[in-house]
């Protein structure tokens, strides 16, 4: 089986469709020894850090959106069919209108369909139609938990039989073991606090840090100074998507108790989680939400919501609130920072839930994916 896959991505492991590309393409190559893959990319830079036995072909283009929607649309499938590749597979809901060959997309969620913030400008709203109705004509859709399934079949309008929810894992690194020098080193980097509550994530709306930092208030009066929020990753300037921060810290009175200590670079944050007591994740909206399972693998107490398929990947091992409870958030920070059996025991079932999810799975689910749709080529072409 040879299988083309759009490396769009790939030189961008600090996000995540670059994360599950990769990921994805590691263990496919070490799983199965006579599949053939195929990367093929847009960029001027080849793709990094690729496994000898994985081929790359680079599709020239022009730079920019315009460049990006051409590659996906046109450059991308015609360089998998000249390649005879067997199946193309788009790994972020980017998939082209027409595909010469059985064409998977991996939609991670409908995040830029459902949330208002990511609908506002003319292109966002024409890209979004053009990606929906590619999906529609999709030989399958992947995606990363069964909340995406439901909302996939429902908003796009796809049977049931043509999506599969495939769960994502974490990254090696992601443990709980410290690396004393390491950990020591990012410590100093980040100036981190000797106690600090974590969020590690972005700022857009949907991710709800507002309600964090309201719940924070709480947690400052319990617990005092000696236990500060650090936020993690850039704070974006103020706009239609994104509170000013600033002034909302400044209203709140919480100045002394939240640290920005900005972006982190993707080799560090194991060592960020290890070093909290607790992972805060308010978020409103995820398809999977990596961030909680990669603090669950750290050995940290999470505390996160009820909301979409968040509960899909904490189970019974972190405390999930209402989104909309700033108290209850508090509650559950505070439980956690306070009551150290408490801590202890989400710390072992944290640990026990991350180890149920491994990329080994997810690639060899996908991989069943693949061998269906031959199987049903070769079922109709021989009919």
């Amino acid at each position: 089986m040879h299988v083309a896959l759009n490396a769009y991505f790939w030189n961008r492991p600090d996000t995540g469709s670059g994360q599950y590309l990769r990921q994805l393409v590691y263990h496919l190559n070490r799983l199965v020894s006579d599949l053939d893959i195929t990367l093929i990319y847009p960029h001027a830079d080849a793709p990094a850090d690729v496994p000898p036995s994985v081929h790359v072909q680079q599709v020239a283009t022009r730079p920019g959106e315009l460049g990006k929607v051409w590659f996906e649309q046109i450059g991308f499938p015609r360089a998998a069919a000249e390649g005879r590749a067997d199946i193309a597979h788009v790994p972020y809901w980017g998939p082209p209108l027409q595909s010469p060959l059985p064409l998977v997309v991996t939609v991670h969620d409908l995040i830029t369909m459902r949330q208002r913030e990511y609908r506002r400008g003319l292109r966002a709203r024409l890209y979004n139609a053009l990606v929906a109705t590619a999906a529609r004509g999709a030989s399958h859709v992947i995606t990363d938990s069964a909340f995406s399934r439901q909302e996939i079949v429902e908003h796009l309008q796809i049977p049931q039989e043509q999506v599969t929810a495939i769960p994502l894992a974490t990254a090696p690194q992601y443990r709980a073991q410290s690396e004393l020098l390491l950990d020591m080193a990012v410590r100093r980097k980040y100036d981190l606090p000797e106690f600090y509550v974590l969020y590690l994530g972005g700022y857009t709306l949907h991710k709800n840090v507002p309600t964090l930092l309201h719940a924070y208030t709480y947690v400052a009066q319990a617990m005092g100074e000696d236990y500060p929020l650090v936020l993690a990753g850039r704070k974006p300037e103020p706009g239609a998507s994104t509170p000013d921060y600033d002034d909302y810290v400044s209203r709140l009175q919480l100045g002394d108790s939240v640290r920005w200590i900005g972006y982190v670079d993707e080799e560090d944050k194991p060592a960020l989680y290890r070093g909290a007591l607790c992972f805060a994740f308010p978020s409103r909206y995820e398809g999977f939400g990596l961030p909680p399972l990669e603090a669950m693998a750290c050995g940290v107490p999470v505390v996160t919501t009820d909301a979409s398929s968040l509960p899909e990947v904490v189970g019974d091992a972190a405390f999930a609130v209402s989104p909309d409870d700033a108290r209850q958030m508090a509650g559950a920070i505070i439980s956690i920072l306070i009551d150290e059996p408490l801590a202890d025991e989400l710390r072992q079932k944290g640990l026990q839930r991350a180890a149920q999810f491994s990329w080994e799975e997810t690639a060899t689910q996908t991989l069943l994916v693949y061998d269906r749709l031959l199987s049903d080529r070769a079922a109709r072409e021989g009919g």
